[in-house]
């Protein structure tokens, strides 16, 4: 029961995560208040992180729908076929359940 309830309350959390991510991706470099988020935003995956939520690794690797949802497919001349080329949504794992699939491009 304890995994089950830990395991919505990351994936409520997960949205943040994309959010933070997103403006800090926005924010200039050097500005103090960014500075400020970007401190915040690292505590707040090493907490996840201790907690077991972990980020699945995509780009590079082999498609495999345990992990990754494919939206598109790709050309590329980086990676074979039935490879993910790009990572439109990170996925997460909290221990060993998939709490979000990756969102993908797979190499066609």
């Amino acid at each position: 029961m304890y995994i089950i309830g830990a395991k919505d309350i990351v994936e409520k959390m997960l949205p943040v995560v994309d959010n933070f991510e997103r403006g800090l991706a926005q924010a200039p470099e050097g500005d103090s208040f960014a500075d400020g988020m970007k401190m915040i935003y690292k505590q707040l995956i090493t907490t996840l992180d201790e907690l077991g939520v972990k980020p699945i690794e995509a780009v590079g690797k082999e498609f495999d729908p345990n992990f990754h949802n494919a939206v598109m497919q790709v050309e590329s001349e980086e990676y074979d076929s039935g490879v993910v080329a790009q990572e439109l949504q990170k996925g997460y794992m909290y221990k060993d359940s998939v709490v979000r699939h990756s969102m993908v491009a797979v190499v066609s």
